[in-house]
């Protein structure tokens, strides 16, 4: 698991990662730090961090629920355009409900400004050398954000494939972002991810003149892996296929 690429969870598990910081763009930092030593990863103990992570995760849904607010997972490889797509989306729905946002990233607040210049509350979660947000760092973020009722929180989560299909934030649904200046195959190379994932955006369609990419090869492969998944073609550039986008995020209440 987690100990082959750099954040090793061996310390305590789900809750931290390694030099966790949480901070709400341009305000006063919320940090959380919580070191872990590196140890060797086994089967007992990737059962054990999960385990604790769902039982988080899970106290997290119900406290949205209780709020009648959801969360959005958004996933995807860096570079697939997870933040334009969130900053066009924040600023097309602003006006319909809450709108908030949780920005994974290993360092730096640049996201996080992008998001508060678009007019949303967000908040950076900086995981250091981990590769993933989790369900304690969901927590953090939930409790710097205070979101109001009914709203939607979009989580955009470490630019990574792997490590994120793996732990539960309390979300209700989960969005893989692909775009067409990557490999068709994208689904075949990271099958978990896209088995996870209730729906899969293929982002930047507009460059398709440009690229060799087979939209409905892609497509086919995503649902070789998960037979019911949603497959929606936009662009966050131009604004192609956003309605789409628009209307599952009203379906998810």
């Amino acid at each position: 698991m987690c100990g082959t690429c750099g954040c090793d969870e061996s310390g305590g598990g789900a809750g931290g990662g390694v030099g966790t910081r949480i901070a709400v763009a341009h305000e006063h930092p919320h940090t959380h730090d919580h070191p872990h030593p590196h140890g060797p990863g086994t089967v007992t103990l990737e059962q054990r961090v999960l385990a604790k992570n769902d039982d988080l995760a899970g106290r997290n849904r119900a406290w949205l629920a209780e709020r009648g607010s959801v969360a959005v997972n958004m996933m995807s490889s860096p570079g697939a355009g997870k933040t334009t797509l969130l900053e066009r989306t924040v600023a097309e729905l602003a006006g319909s409900r809450p709108v908030a946002v949780v920005e994974g990233d290993q360092e730096t607040m640049l996201d996080a400004d992008r998001i508060k210049r678009a007019g949303c509350a967000v908040v950076q979660v900086n995981t250091g050398a981990g590769c993933h947000l989790d369900a304690g760092m969901m927590r953090g973020a939930l409790d710097a954000l205070s979101p109001g009722r009914d709203s939607l929180i979009l989580v955009e989560n470490v630019g990574n494939l792997v490590c994120p299909a793996l732990f539960d934030l309390g979300e209700r649904s989960k969005v893989v972002i692909i775009s067409v200046t990557e490999g068709t195959d994208k689904p075949l190379k990271y099958p978990y991810m896209f088995a996870a994932a209730d729906l899969v955006i293929i982002n930047k369609i507009d460059l398709l003149p440009y690229v060799d990419f087979d939209v409905d090869r892609c497509v086919a492969y995503a649902r070789s892996v998960n037979p019911d998944v949603r497959v929606l073609t936009v662009s966050a550039t131009t604004g192609e296929g956003m309605d789409r986008w628009y209307a599952w995020v009203a379906e998810q209440y």
